[in-house]
């Protein structure tokens, strides 16, 4: 049962909109769920704990932090879905706290089967003597040089603690002498040693062992000469508000606005305060007051473990039949060796990643960077890879002579320091760089080529739903369009204008088959629904599909609303935040929501209206949430290609049709899985997608 489910979360009935950050944390156990599903394989068991870990930091940093803001702004910052923060924030604490105790039951219950594999991991209490040995020799040669330990039982103020890393509080003592008594903190060295060390092993088992349990084992060596022989050791880790507060002084340029802003975020107030349950009183009252956190804050009792994080790079290799992914595959008309622009000449070409290859948006651009005919290459980043090759292709299409411009989105959350790093590395490459606007991200992904043939200049380029990331390509289901149509790269080459010249706000609106945010997704989307709701026939075949990452905009939400009680179907795919009740009266026979949450994310956004028969499908970068909407420059591109169009509703069907990691939408926030028919097959909506395209013949 979900913990949303207690008497205390129930919602009263008929509640109009799901509250958004209660809905987040409802998308959270769904992962947590995966974790706890036996089916699931147990290195990806362990994965969706780190995901499940990762998620819960991220909330706390931003939405936490927005809704303390609200709390103590009071009746100012008034919203649709947060008009009463502090009630919010008492929930989040409830089920945070729940959640978090279900979290350890899950990771009890993976080392008991893990340990059924044979696979230990052990702690300091849990070693044999050649264990022991190597623990000992592994600390003196690599370990004890990265810590230092801080004195912290006299101290008036802590010093900087920082986020994303774990602690070690230490209490020591003397058995023999009550006045010896001290508190220490040691940081873990994480960001300089890796987090599991594999022990030696008894025959056919493994042994793994976490790094600050091995700093623990160490600890007596580490203080026996300054009189402690008694040491308790307690993980702890804050979280800290993550919001970048850039003023508006126009006389400070973006850059620098963002390096002050990167410095004050380490800076954040301590938002969340997580300590092994079982710590010594009196050192959690001490941490806590000078943590200056109070009774009220988010101070949450776990276990021996955190920054869980980590566990989504458990080493793979201790398992013996680690299971890999289905490996990626070319796009059959983009294999090599071939021309892809030539293609792209003839027809439009939908790759839908992670079951196609991203390497194809690489030969993409490779090619027109050494293609002597190819004169101009813009494109939009907003994350890259930690080793990006796209940013090698951008710079090598420099080298060889074309006009590069990259839009690099410095303000990508949790991706500012990287992205800064990167416009470093492509100014010295002579690439011409554009930040984008202080009050607004660039979250479109756009790609314009320009080719010169014979005296005209030809154009071609892609519009995406995901970034312009190897990396998470491999994970992230997304569509990405590779286009030569002349209308949409006209669009295409508005945008751009429009970012660098940002005083002709007009030229958006010139767009004839790109919808963007913010000038008209709004009022485009709106517009097609009303058409919807003033169909004269009834009875015609008529319907709505939306695929989004989160729903929370209220009057998006309340048109929905509007057609489905004009008895005209929605069905909705969801994969995290759904502020829609689809179990109102009225709409509830109408409106259909189901989330998947499985080994790939869903990431894509796909819109799907059909009026008398008259079919458009949409891909697009932008949810429909009001800051997607209303506040960053998005693109969302109709879909031309009667054979594209028809490719991307099947993988809507096929998604549709999913019943083992579907789970139904309600007003309760039970996350209870779609209910199989009696003797009805398993239908694993991502398998099917990739044995689809894999089948998928093209002349």
């Amino acid at each position: 049962m979900s913990y949303l489910m207690t008497k205390k979360y129930k919602r009263k009935p008929q509640t109009k909109f799901i509250t958004r950050d209660i809905s987040w944390l409802s998308f959270n156990e769904r992962v947590l769920q995966e974790a706890k599903d036996p089916q699931v394989s147990l290195q990806n068991r362990l994965k969706f704990l780190g995901i499940f870990s990762n998620n819960l930091d991220e909330f706390f940093r931003v939405r936490v932090a927005a809704l303390q803001r609200m709390q103590t702004l009071g009746k100012k910052a008034s919203m649709h879905l947060e008009d009463n923060p502090k009630e919010i924030l008492e929930k989040i604490q409830k089920i945070v706290i729940a959640q978090q105790q279900e979290f350890e039951n899950i990771y009890a219950q993976i080392q008991i089967e893990m340990a059924k594999k044979k696979i230990f991991i052990v702690n300091e209490q849990k070693l044999t003597i050649e264990q022991k040995e190597f623990v000992k020799q592994y600390f003196n040669e690599t370990v004890s040089t990265n810590i230092f330990p801080l004195m912290i039982e006299s101290i008036a103020q802590l010093p900087l603690i920082h986020d994303k890393s774990i602690y070690l509080a230490c209490r020591l003592t003397n058995t023999q002498n009550s006045f010896i008594n001290s508190y220490a903190l040691i940081e873990v060295p994480t960001h300089s040693l890796p987090r599991f060390i594999k022990l030696p092993s008894r025959s056919r088992t493994t042994s793994v062992m976490l790094l600050e349990d091995i700093i623990r084992f160490n600890l007596p060596f580490l203080f026996e000469q300054f009189g402690f022989n008694q040491i308790e050791s307690y993980v702890i880790k804050i979280t800290r508000d993550a919001e970048l507060d850039i003023d508006n002084d126009v006389n400070s340029n973006v850059i620098s606005k963002l390096e002050k802003g990167l410095k004050n975020r380490k800076k954040g107030k301590a938002l969340r305060f997580v300590y092994d349950k079982t710590i010594y009183k009196p050192l959690l009252h001490y941490l806590i007051k000078l943590l200056n956190l109070t009774k009220g804050d988010h101070n949450i009792p776990g276990g021996r473990i955190h920054n869980f994080k980590d566990f989504m790079n458990f080493p793979e290799h201790v398992f013996s039949n680690s299971q890999k992914r289905k490996k990626a595959f070319i796009h059959p008309l983009l294999v090599q060796p071939i021309r892809i622009l030539d293609v792209l000449e003839k027809k439009d070409v939908m790759l839908h990643f992670p079951y196609h290859s991203f390497d194809s948006i690489i030969d993409l651009l490779r090619e027109s960077a050494i293609d002597p005919n190819v004169e101009d290459i813009k494109i939009t980043c907003y994350r890259l890879s930690k080793k990006s090759k796209i940013i090698n292709a951008l710079v090598n299409a420099v080298q060889n002579g074309k006009k590069v411009t990259v839009v690099l989105e410095l303000k990508a959350r949790f991706d500012e320091e990287s992205n800064l790093h990167w416009k470093q590395v492509l100014e010295e490459a002579g690439v011409k760089v554009l930040v984008g606007f202080s009050n607004m991200k660039i979250h479109a992904k756009i790609c314009l080529i320009s080719k010169r043939k014979n005296k005209t200049i030809q154009y071609f380029g892609f519009v995406s739903t995901g970034n312009l990331n190897e990396d998470t390509a491999k994970v992230y289901g997304d569509h990405c369009l590779l286009t030569s149509n002349k209308i949409i790269l006209s669009d295409i080459k508005k945008v751009f204008s429009y970012i660098e010249f940002p005083r002709n706000e007009s030229i958006l609106l010139q767009c004839k088959n790109l919808i963007l945010s913010p000038s008209n997704t709004r009022n485009f989307f709106s517009a097609e629904l009303e058409k919807l709701t003033h169909q004269k026939n009834r009875k015609n075949d008529s319907e709505v599909i939306i695929k989004l990452n989160s729903l929370s905009d209220i009057e998006m939400i309340k048109q929905l609303y509007r057609v489905a009680k004009c008895t005209i179907p929605i069905r909705m795919i969801i994969r995290g935040i759904n502020c829609a009740n689809n179990e109102l009266d009225g709409i509830k026979k109408n409106m259909q929501a189901i989330s998947i949450v499985d080994e790939y994310l869903e990431h894509a956004r796909v819109l799907f209206f059909k009026n008398n028969k008259h079919e458009k499908v949409f891909i697009s970068s932008a949810d429909w949430m009001t800051r997607n909407l209303d506040h960053r420059i998005e693109a969302t591109v109709e879909i031309q290609d009667p054979l594209i169009k028809e490719e991307l509703k099947e993988i809507l069907e096929i998604q549709w049709k999913e019943n083992v990691k579907a789970r139904v939408f309600n007003q309760s926030q039970t996350n209870e899985y779609i209910e199989r028919k009696v003797n009805s097959k398993k239908f694993r909506s991502q398998e099917m997608i990739y044995t689809y395209l894999r089948n998928k013949k093209y002349e």
